[in-house]
């Protein structure tokens, strides 16, 4: 019998990157440096250079939850290395390693035409990865991440931090659409649009998440 091929998790570090961890058990952790901690295991490579992936084992699915703020990055050319160079890579490198199934964590209003810088290169990311041809693409939208970042060491986001504290209390009354969501059920929505069949391209909206991942 074929041994399973696992699942790559990049981003594995961040909020949904980690619930992708707990979600899939079979993962294979994609970190920058040695991480401890993660519920899989985990193999150490550099998002700039391709080669890194070389030595990886043949993925299955490969989910995909890169990303920063532009506060975070500095710079819009930081920025698209991580939002968008960086993501194209291990994409890219699943897919020449036989990966038929792909997740992407991009965000809501990601357009590839918007006039917004963030919304723009999150929306060429979707399209590099359309391109690229895999069997099944599940996009996910979701819009704020309801989860505690300091708590895995993470930098502060005072905006996103704000926010929470404003939407928590309200959240009943948010359509679906816009209310803070967990991590868990992003990670939750993405597997099982993956095993599902249907399209070669599924967008999942924030509220459809909020359904799915219930």
């Amino acid at each position: 019998m074929a041994e399973a091929r696992p699942d790559w998790i990049a981003g594995a570090t961040g909020l949904v990157g980690r619930a992708l961890c707990a979600e899939l058990p079979t993962g294979l952790a994609l970190v920058r440096k040695p991480t401890t901690g993660l519920p899989v295991p985990t193999a150490t490579v550099d998002y700039g250079d391709p080669v890194s992936f070389s030595a990886l084992p043949a993925p299955g699915r490969v989910l995909i939850a890169l990303g920063t703020t532009m506060a975070q990055a500095g710079s819009k050319a930081a920025f698209r290395a991580a939002d968008f160079d960086a993501v194209l890579t291990v994409a890219r490198a699943a897919r020449e390693a036989g990966a038929t199934r792909c997740g992407l964590v991009s965000a809501l209003g990601a357009d590839a035409n918007s006039s917004v810088f963030y919304n723009r290169v999150k929306g060429e990311a979707e399209a590099a990865l359309i391109a690229l041809g895999f069997e099944r693409l599940v996009i996910a939208r979701p819009s704020l991440l309801d989860g505690e970042r300091e708590a895995l060491g993470q930098p502060h986001r005072s905006g996103e931090s704000w926010s929470l504290k404003l939407a928590r209390p309200l959240a009943a009354f948010i359509p679906a659409a816009w209310r803070p969501i967990a991590p868990q059920r992003i990670a939750r929505s993405m597997r099982l649009a993956l095993e599902a069949p249907g399209a070669p391209v599924r967008i999942l909206t924030s509220a459809d998440m909020q359904r799915l991942g219930a």
